[in-house]
């Protein structure tokens, strides 16, 4: 599979500037002295201080679910999303344990494709892992299916671990155990990349990065729940043709797996504060 070139697709529906960042954080994929910088510094500088920001607040539950995270082999997460901070704190606590591969989040153009600041921040606080750029405005949807093509590139290529979130967007009542509808696009990613889906559900992390740090610190921050699950089998779906139906229906199971371990998430949140509760 060749791949995608989005600044190809409607370059006159993108600005000099949005042409400009995306250009450069693409060229950061490619093999070379940048991406084994990336790499480095996701692994020993971004996870190092995702852990120390998070660490007394940490529970993980389900570790032993997950396959061998083979280097060579790509990997999709799929993850619910309640706050900015959900894949960060996932993929830093795997990091840590040795997951090796270059880490990528696709995220919303608005900001981090729009003007410079957008690419310091994905630099300095990702090392450039929110790629490819999704677009919400209209005259530009068109580029959409060519960033998914690019992820799917990405996926195949090997070594890449994809953090996903199937909503496609954060909920923010107060429910964490009811997610949004399903997004049938990382149904598409999963049927044509072929590649291990691991789910998860993350809970206690808040939008306020201030004020997350200082509870770290305090002890007074919510706890911070991950509960992995086992790779979810698609068999059944992938031997079905490709369709939008059969992409949603893979979308569909990946918030039904992560639905389930968020009910796991609320025994071990209840079984927490009764043990906090009797310990006080």
């Amino acid at each position: 599979m060749e791949r995608p070139d989005l600044l190809s697709v409607a370059p006159d529906r993108l600005s000099r500037m949005e042409r400009a960042l995306i250009r450069t954080v693409r060229r950061t994929f490619e093999p070379g002295r940048i991406d084994s910088a990336v790499r480095w510094c996701q692994r020993h500088v971004g996870s190092t201080w995702i852990h120390l920001c998070t660490n007394h607040l940490l529970h993980v539950h389900g570790l032993d679910r997950l396959p061998p995270l083979d280097a060579d082999q790509s990997f999709i997460c799929v993850a619910n999303h309640r706050s900015f901070f959900d894949l960060y704190t996932v993929t830093a606590y795997l990091v840590r344990r040795g997951l090796p591969h270059r880490i990528v989040f696709p995220v919303k153009s608005t900001f981090f494709y729009e003007r410079p600041l957008g690419l310091v921040v994905n630099g300095a606080a990702s090392f450039f892992a929110m790629y490819p750029p999704i677009f919400r405005e209209r005259k530009k949807l068109i580029i959409n299916p060519a960033s998914l093509d690019e992820i799917v590139w990405l996926l195949r290529r090997g070594g890449t671990f994809l953090g996903f979130h199937p909503e496609g967007t954060r909920k923010q009542d107060d429910d964490p155990y009811t997610l949004l509808p399903a997004r049938r696009g990382v149904g598409r990613v999963i049927e044509e990349s072929r590649v291990p889906v691991l789910p998860v559900f993350v809970n206690g992390l808040n939008n306020d990065f201030v004020q997350q740090v200082r509870g770290n610190f305090t002890g007074a921050g919510s706890q911070i729940i991950i509960v992995f699950g086992k790779p979810i089998d698609f068999d059944d779906l992938l031997e079905q043709a490709p369709s939008k139906a059969t992409h949603q229906a893979m979308a569909n199971r990946c918030l039904e797996v992560v639905a389930a371990l968020g009910q796991e998430e609320k025994r071990l949140r209840e079984e927490l504060t009764a043990a906090a509760t009797t310990k006080g």
